[in-house]
């Protein structure tokens, strides 16, 4: 037991330079539309896999009430620090009833404790109000600290005589697949990526135009998710 702890302690200057010196390399790293597309894709792919499975689903009448949705895929895997990364979309439903495109962002999370394991983490945001996807304008916010997130009620207890729909800012969907084990000290936010948009959607326009204008045209591969959206919350 003396021997590993010993041995980490000797690694972890090493994995902490590693981090370091592969930022940058991935900042600068441009992806191409088709990976843009493939992100779109797997939120569209999250949303239909939450609302099969009863025991996680949204109920019909949070979906009727929102004003917004955040879909993140992320990788979570650590030891001693722990780094989840990854992207997400998010759609807004706009004054005519219509939801927007789906509009890339970024969604990361740091931890500090004892960690151990790696897993996926799939989480759906339900936004009820106007103002909790502006936040996005002032290019990122933190779940939870700017605006006040709770675990959502599910599909499975939409026949409850006693279920009623939550009044809060954000309603929090999520499963995870795979082991992480650990205490950890969360500090998590999701960011606008005008840089993706630009070329995913092949414009100028950022975030605000994106998600509260018309003036983009839906491409092709985008269609699916917004339909499916659409379906959920006409």
């Amino acid at each position: 037991m003396q021997s590993s702890l010993s041995t980490v302690k000797k690694l972890l200057p090493l994995l902490i330079a590693a981090l370091f010196a592969l930022a940058p390399v991935h900042a600068l790293a441009k992806a191409s539309r088709a990976d843009l597309v493939t992100k779109v894709e797997s939120c569209e792919a999250i949303l239909q896999s939450f609302q099969r499975d009863p025991r996680i689903a949204i109920p019909a009448s949070v979906l009727a009430n929102a004003k917004g949705l955040v879909i993140i895929n992320q990788f979570k895997a650590g030891l001693i620090f722990g780094v989840k990364a990854g992207h997400g979309v998010i759609m807004v439903k706009q004054a005519t009833g219509r939801w927007s495109l789906p509009v890339l962002i970024t969604a990361s999370e740091t931890s500090i404790g004892l960690q151990i394991g790696a897993n996926d983490v799939e989480t759906i945001y339900v936004l009820n109000d106007d103002q909790t996807a502006r936040l996005l304008f002032k290019q990122r916010f933190r779940l939870g600290v700017d605006a006040k997130a709770v675990i959502g009620p599910k599909a499975a207890e939409a026949n409850n005589p006693d279920y009623k729909v939550i009044d809060a800012p954000v309603l929090v969907y999520s499963k995870t697949a795979g082991v992480f084990a650990g205490a950890t000290v969360k500090a998590g936010y999701i960011a606008r990526n005008d840089d993706d948009n630009a070329i995913l959607y092949n414009t100028r326009y950022t975030l605000p135009e994106l998600l509260y204008s018309n003036w983009v045209q839906p491409p092709a591969e985008v269609q699916p998710l917004m339909n499916l959206v659409q379906s959920l919350s006409p």
